[in-house]
Order: structure tokens, then C-alpha cells, then sequence
């Protein structure tokens, strides 16, 4: 095992999950970020919102496929804001608000949060903002994006944005039980099995990030067998299921025998990648699919896939790493995802709660501004990006905290009975 899975002896392990993790300190900045977000209307920028600008909209002549990459890819790497400049608008993000969504309703539970009437209006807010156009119950983001070949225009749904937000739905079914909610959640399904589900070989399937190109995305395509099995188990839906088993078992198959997946299956290097908080999608999802449907055969993939989770991916001082093989840039996104892997996992690992403490640690110290009560985006060697985006970084954060504080009961993902609860080989 590496030295990252050393960082802690686990036989100083407090298994209620450190004190640390639950001091009035951390109930303190959880409660300064929730004010910092609902301040601003849970509104903000993004990485990716570039085209959004009032100034490039405003100049058609600009509207090309390699001026579209250009600002967007300018945008997103600059450590200087350039939006107010570009008269880019905060705006609301449904990926956002899915996960606002999902952290209010841990906070509830958890006792922290004071106005429990935000709960089932950001469930509206969410509702409202579904792509339109489609008969199905879907979401995209709120702004265009140019890919390297198309862009995909603003509002046009996909599977990323869909799934998030039919589980935070479904996240407030399981407190507001009302019908039209559930049936939110059943039409996004849905769409992603009359839309998006295909098949790369003769005999295999999985689900493609978009309706606008097939593509064999593993996170993406788990996410979406993951929640059409969540459905299948709150609606009784049972068509869902072996759609999203099959593609379950597309991504297995490529797992490699290290226990990585790739980013994706393209023949481009492009998607021949390993990252954090991809991995992490990946595993919550499998050990997902398997609690909902009590399928054990994914079980092996998730330890694997794990033991390679935990030696790649955590420096020793908890900094989580964003590649396998590279550090940097440390993303708060990985972050978030890191401390809710390390939580949803904890049966694998004795140490797992005392490591994300670690990664949590190491955050405050570094990407949290506690005057304005936002964290930064993005710490490379020489500098920080310290842009409060809303989505990438507050939202994802906020959740990251809320599962903390929830508590490890309630933040575990069931393990299929048929494996039991052993460690890591």
C-alpha cells in the first residue's frame, strides 16, 4: 500500500469520525458558506460560462467555432476574473442547485439548517429550470460550451446535469413525498433510456453524455444506471433495470487490472485519462446500483477500484490529487467528491473517515476565505485561482460539509450482503 493509504494509524482511528469533523468550528464555516450562497441567490459564475458574455453576444461576427473554444478555454484557466469585464451574468446553475438541493436537505437532517423553507424552494427553482423543448423532465447547463467539434447550446440537456438533479429530487421525495416530484424523477429515466442509451458493440450498451454525439463516457453512463435504478426502487419501475445493469457491466469490463477506468473509451487520447473526482463517480455509483438493486457482481470492480482510489489519489498531508500520476492543479471538486467517496466508502477502509478529515484539514488551510466565506477554486505550485464559483466550487463544497456533518450513518452506501464488509486486500 502506498504511503497515502498510510497517513494515519488506523488503531488511533475514532470511528464516530474525528471531533474535528464535528466541532462547532466546522458548523461555523458550513453556516458562512450557506450565508455566502444564499446571499447571492445561489447565483454565480462558472468555469465554463464564457459565452454567456453580453459583449461576445452582442458581436455575431465573433460567433465562431475556434473564437467560441478560445474564450471559453481563456476563461476558464485565467486566475483573473475576466467576466465582470466580459459582462458575463451571474446565473443559476440546475447542476447547482441540484447540489444545494441535496446538501440543504443533509443539513436538515443534520440540524444545522435554520430555514427549512429553502428546501421545497429549491425544489421549484429546479423544476423550473428543466430544459425546454423536451418532453421529458431533463436538465442541461445555463450556458453554451464549445467542445473541440460542436457546441452544445445553452439548456440543451444531459446526462450529467438530468441525474443530479432527478436525485436531489428524489432526495426531497424521501421528505416531501409529493407525486409530481417522483414523476419528475420517472420522466428523467426516461429520457436517458429513450434518448440516450445505445450500443458501442454488437452486444453491449451504455448510456452517451448527450443527445448531440454518441459518446463512452464511464461516469457518466454510471451515474445514469445508477439513478435508473434508484427510480426503479422508489417507483417500482422495474423496466429500468436491465438497461442500467447492462451498461453497469460495460464500464466493469473496462475497468483496468489495477482497478482504473480511463476517463472514457474514445480512441483519442483524449479521454485516456485517470482523475480523482471522476473515480469517485464511479465507484459511489456502482456501490449505488448495487444497494438499489441488491445486485452483488459490481462489488469486486468497487474494492479494486478503490485500493487504486486511495494509493493514487491523496498526498500525505490530505491534499487530494487531481490525476493519478500529478497533483496538480489540486481542484476543489475533487475535494468535495474526495471527503463524499471516502464517506460513501467507509466499510472498505478503517482509516477512510480520519483521511477525509485529513483532505478537509488541508482545504480550510488553504482554499477557504473565511472573511468572504467562500473557497477557491484551484491551487497550483506558483499560484491559487481564487474565483468563488458557484457551481464548481461553493455548491460542491457546501455538499462536501453537509455530508460531514450529516454524519457516517447516514453518508454510507449500503454493501451488497452477498461480499460483506471486509477491508481492502
Amino acid at each position: 500500500m502506498t504511503s497515502a493509504a498510510r497517513i494515519i494509524d488506523t488503531s488511533e482511528q475514532d470511528v464516530s469520525g474525528g471531533s474535528a469533523l464535528r466541532s462547532s468550528h466546522l458548523r461555523a464555516t458550513t453556516l458562512k458558506l450557506l450565508a455566502y450562497c444564499r446571499s447571492n441567490d445561489w447565483a454565480g459564475y462558472d468555469p465554463y460560462d464564457a459565452l454567456n458574455s453580453r459583449i461576445f453576444q452582442a458581436l455575431p461576427f465573433l460567433d465562431f467555432r475556434l473564437v467560441r473554444l478560445l474564450l471559453t478555454q481563456a476563461n476558464k484557466r485565467s486566475p483573473i476574473n475576466l467576466r465582470p469585464l466580459l459582462l458575463v451574468p451571474k446565473t443559476q446553475n440546475p447542476k447547482g442547485l441540484a447540489l444545494f438541493l441535496a446538501s440543504l436537505l443533509k443539513l436538515s437532517r443534520a440540524g444545522v439548517l435554520d430555514r427549512e423553507e429553502d428546501l421545497v424552494g429549491m425544489g421549484d427553482r429546479l423544476l423550473a429550470l428543466r430544459s425546454d423543448n423536451s418532453p421529458y423532465s431533463c436538465w442541461g447547463y445555463n450556458f453554451s460550451w464549445q467542445t473541440r467539434f460542436e457546441l452544445v447550446p445553452r439548456g440543451s440537456p444531459n446526462i450529467i446535469c438530468t441525474t443530479f438533479a432527478a436525485n436531489a429530487l428524489l432526495d426531497l421525495y424521501e421528505k416531501h413525498p409529493e407525486p409530481r416530484i417522483l414523476e419528475a424523477a420517472v420522466s428523467a429515466c426516461d429520457f436517458i433510456l429513450d434518448v440516450l442509451y445505445w450500443r458501442p458493440t454488437a452486444t453491449e450498451s451504455c448510456f452517451s453524455y448527450t443527445p448531440l454525439w454518441k459518446a463512452e463516457v464511464h461516469n457518466a453512463s454510471l451515474l445514469g444506471a445508477a439513478l435508473l435504478c434508484r427510480v426503479a426502487r422508489v417507483s417500482g419501475e422495474k423496466r429500468f433495470i436491465d438497461p442500467a445493469l447492462e451498461a453497469a457491466r460495460y464500464s466493469a469490463r473496462r475497468q483496468h487490472a489495477d482497478g482504473a477506468w480511463d476517463y472514457g473509451e474514445c480512441d483519442s487520447p483524449s479521454q485516456r485519462w485517470k482523475d480523482n473526482f471522476h473515480t469517485g463517480y464511479n465507484l459511489c455509483a456502482f456501490r449505488r446500483i448495487a444497494g438499489d438493486t441488491g445486485v452483488s457482481d459490481f462489488e469486486p470492480n468497487v474494492r479494486l477500484g478503490f485500493q487504486f482510489y486511495r494509493d493514487h489519489f491523496f498526498r500525505e498531508d490530505g491534499a487530494p490529487k487531481y490525476f493519478h500520476n500529478s497533483t496538480y492543479p489540486i481542484d476543489v471538486h475533487c475535494v468535495a467528491q474526495s471527503i463524499i467517496t471516502l464517506y460513501a466508502l467507509q466499510d472498505l477502509a478503517p482509516d477512510n473517515l480520519t483521511l477525509a478529515e485529513s483532505v478537509l484539514k488541508w482545504t480550510m488551510a488553504n482554499m477557504w476565505n473565511d472573511r468572504k466565506g467562500y473557497f477557491y477554486c484551484l491551487k497550483n505550485p506558483s499560484y491559487t485561482v481564487k474565483i468563488p464559483y458557484m457551481r464548481w466550487a461553493q455548491a460542491w463544497m457546501l455538499l462536501g460539509l453537509a455530508t460531514i456533518l450529516d454524519g457516517p450513518a447516514n453518508s454510507a452506501l449500503p454493501v451488497p450482503a452477498a461480499n460483506g464488509n471486509g477491508g481492502l486486500r
